[in-house]
């Protein structure tokens, strides 16, 4: 792996962790075996590259530490002043292609039976988690920011972006909308993220998923995630250790999974099981169908959704965006439906996770490859690093080393048009022949057979 690399401030360095981040801009590389960062070590036979020389152990093996993954943000804060622009540039997601308006509404949910195990003086564990879902009348309630304004404070200074350099993407949710009662009981997804990455870091697929008729539950794990703001105006940041094992934090994100169905189970029964009892949009209460979840997850979030099927039999189905995994259920597998949907350079046989739980697994699992894409294309960095690139100078062949030769607009749309109809299937039981076997219109995804 080439070494050379420099430090970079922006959403590039957010995306990837600046010191490890950049080379992959600078032509070195990041594989889904780093996609963890710290905490997320190769499988047996896949290699470790280590740039910086500085290693940790983790679950016996050896992963470099603070040039992580690509969705952690390890890098050193080094001085500087932050980076502004004549004119701000003005990220934008891409419209969502269902049939509803999307509304959203944001939930503190607190569970007194965990203590938090990355926070000091044995707090209880909260949450914050984001409910997306098809809405109505959305054109009186305001537009969902992609980070709420005090996170979205912590990211741009972290990053040392001045606020007047880059407008952050306004999402196509409507903060507090009713829901359409047209869109029925709705079906649930809950999505899991990348280490060290927000709740936000999915919005072009969840959101999507919403104007399809899904209730989409988006976690930030807390401590785990770079900002996470509460509603008393608290922000916690990333204070997990770096000598965190991955099997214990995808044990936490497994909880905080079964604990959030445990409290939309009150949504679906007719409760609010928000702390500050935050009013609830219309129509929400008794809309969810306990009967169809589903999880997807993109990098950790990814081994997360699988470790939480392991855990939790009340989820149906699952889809890992390529991510490695780890602990028990890379040699259990599952007894359910679930999709691998991997980038360019990454399927089952080239990481032997993917090949162990394909071998355990008794349930239907489905490998797809995305072509012309990289590990970064399956979150929201696909459409954000393109957009601020000149904000930080980045070029477009290093924009192409990071998220691959595929147009932003076609990979977001085929990730949304495959997850869509994987969870269509396997949910609502609605087949499609895409997957099936190759499609003419999409000719960039192959089946891994």
């Amino acid at each position: 792996m080439p070494q050379s690399r420099k430090h970079h401030r922006g959403i590039v360095a957010r995306a990837l962790g600046t010191a490890g981040a950049f080379a992959v801009a600078m032509g070195a590389g990041v594989t889904p075996a780093h996609a963890a960062g710290s905490v997320h070590a190769p499988g047996p036979g896949l290699s470790s590259p280590d740039p910086t020389g500085d290693s940790i152990t983790v679950d016996n093996e050896v992963a470099p530490a603070n040039v992580a993954g690509p969705d952690a943000d390890l890098a050193p804060k080094g001085a500087g002043t932050p980076k502004h622009a004549k004119t701000p540039v003005t990220v934008t997601i891409p419209p969502t292609s269902g049939h509803y308006a999307v509304g959203t509404v944001n939930l503190e949910l607190v569970d007194t039976s965990r203590t938090d195990p990355y926070l000091p003086g044995h707090q209880p564990r909260k949450l914050m988690v984001t409910l997306w879902y098809p809405a109505t009348n959305t054109s009186s309630h305001p537009s969902t920011p992609w980070l709420q304004s005090l996170a979205a404070a912590h990211f741009l200074a972290g990053e040392k972006i001045a606020p007047s350099a880059i407008n952050l993407p306004t999402t196509a949710g409507h903060t507090g909308a009713p829901v359409n009662p047209s869109a029925g009981k709705l079906p649930i997804l809950v999505y899991s993220t990348g280490l060290h990455s927000d709740r936000s870091m999915g919005t072009a697929l969840v959101e999507d998923l919403a104007s399809r008729g899904y209730l989409v539950v988006a976690i930030d794990h807390t401590s785990d995630a770079n900002e996470v703001q509460f509603p008393n105006g608290q922000v916690i940041g990333n204070t997990m250790p770096t000598n965190t094992y991955a099997s214990t934090n995808l044990a936490v994100r497994a909880a905080d999974v079964s604990f959030v169905l445990n409290e939309l189970t009150k949504v679906a029964k007719g409760s609010n099981p928000d702390v500050n009892h935050t009013a609830l949009p219309t129509g929400l209460l008794g809309s969810p169908d306990l009967s169809r979840i589903g999880m997807f997850g993109w990098s950790l979030g990814g081994a997360a959704a699988a470790t939480s099927m392991l855990d939790d039999p009340r989820i149906d189905a699952g889809a890992d965006l390529d991510g490695t995994f780890y602990g028990p259920v890379a040699t259990k597998g599952l007894d359910r439906p679930f999709l691998l949907f991997s980038s360019q350079g990454h399927n089952r046989n080239d990481d032997s996770s993917w090949t162990s739980f394909w071998a355990h697994s008794h349930g239907k699992v489905l490998d797809l490859k995305l072509q012309g894409s990289q590990h970064l294309s399956f979150s929201d960095n696909e459409y954000l690093l393109p957009q601020e690139a000149s904000v930080d100078g980045v070029t477009q062949a290093q924009l192409t080393q990071t998220l691959g030769t595929i147009a932003p607009d076609r990979a977001i749309a085929i990730e949304r048009t495959y997850l869509a109809a994987y969870f269509d299937q396997e949910l609502r039981h609605v087949s499609s022949p895409l997957l099936s076997g190759p499609s003419k219109a999409y000719p960039e995804i192959s089946f891994v057979r």
